[in-house]
C-alpha cells in the first residue's frame, strides 16, 4: 500500500500512524492476519524508512498480510474512507514474490526556503556539488554518528517558487530545493543536506523549511528519478492503480 501523509497530519508521530491505520483495517472490515503467541497483533510491516515527524510525504509504503485475497481497488477505497484527511490511501496492489523494501533505493525530496536568498542557494548547491566529501554530525538512536553526506546524494537542483502557507500559494518568492537522495546507512536526510550546504557553503535558510518526500523507489537510470516501485508487482489485468482520493467503491472487499 502507497499512502500520502498530507498538510496538518505531516505533523503526527509514526506511532499514531500506527494506530490510525489499525484502526482503519479494523473499520474497513480488511481479513487481516494476526500474529501467533500470547499477544497477538496485526500483521502490518511499514516499509523502508518512515518520513520524520514534520515531513509531509506522497510516497510512504506498507504491507498488511490478509487471510484471503481481497480486490485491491475495493480495499483501497475502504481504508482511504477509514482513515482521516491527511492520511490518504494512493494505490494497494497485491504483493509479489519480490521484496519491496529491495525496491526503495532512493528518495525524492522537495525543501520549501520561505524568505531564503535564491542566488545564494544556487551558489551553495553548486559548491555542494563540486565537493568530493561533506562530513556531517547527527544525534541517533546509537549515538553520535559523522558521515559523508556528500555520495548519498545523486541530484540536487534549485528553483525559484511562491511562498505556500497552509495550502495558500502567495507572491512571496522562496527558494525550492528538490534532491535524489541514496538510501543508505545511516540514512541521509534532508537536513543532513542542508547541514552540509551551511558547512561549504555558510548557506542556511532563515526559517524552517517546508519538506516532502516526493516519491521512493528503485532508481531509473535514464531520468535520475526513483521510479514506480509497484511497477514489478502491479498485475494489469486487475488493476491496482490509484483512483483520486475519498471515491468510495461499494461491494465487499
Amino acid at each position: 500500500m502507497r499512502y500520502a501523509k498530507r498538510g496538518r497530519l505531516r505533523f503526527t508521530s509514526h506511532r499514531d500512524i500506527s494506530r490510525a491505520v489499525e484502526r482503519a483495517v479494523r473499520r474497513a472490515d480488511v481479513p487481516v492476519a494476526f500474529s501467533a503467541g500470547f499477544s497477538p497483533h496485526p500483521k502490518i510491516s511499514y516499509v523502508g524508512a518512515v518520513a520524520p515527524t514534520g515531513v509531509a510525504s506522497e510516497a510512504e509504503y506498507l504491507e498488511i498480510s490478509v487471510t484471503r485475497i481481497c480486490d485491491p481497488d475495493l480495499l483501497r477505497a475502504a481504508l482511504d474512507t477509514s482513515l482521516p484527511p491527511g492520511l490518504d490511501v494512493l494505490a494497494v496492489i497485491e504483493a509479489g514474490a519480490g521484496s519491496l523494501a529491495d525496491q526503495l533505493e532512493c528518495s525524492a525530496w522537495e525543501l520549501r526556503l520561505p524568505g531564503a536568498d535564491l542566488a545564494l542557494a544556487r551558489a551553495a548547491v553548486e559548491r555542494f556539488g563540486a565537493t568530493e566529501r561533506i562530513e556531517v554530525e547527527r544525534l541517533t538512536k546509537k549515538g553520535l554518528r559523522r558521515f559523508d553526506t556528500r555520495e548519498a546524494v545523486l541530484s540536487l537542483e534549485v528553483f525559484e517558487g511562491t511562498e505556500a502557507t497552509a495550502g495558500q500559494a502567495s507572491s512571496q518568492p522562496c527558494v525550492i530545493l528538490r534532491m535524489v537522495v541514496r538510501h543508505a546507512t545511516p540514512a541521509v536526510r534532508p537536513d543532513d543536506v542542508l547541514t552540509g550546504l551551511r558547512l561549504v557553503a555558510d548557506f542556511a535558510p532563515p526559517v524552517p523549511p517546508e519538506v516532502t518526500r516526493l516519491a521512493q523507489g528503485p532508481l531509473d537510470v535514464r531520468t535520475g528519478e526513483p521510479a514506480d516501485p509497484f511497477d514489478l508487482d502491479r498485475d494489469i489485468t486487475r488493476g491496482g492503480e490509484a483512483e483520486p482520493v475519498g471515491r468510495h467503491v461499494g461491494g465487499d472487499i
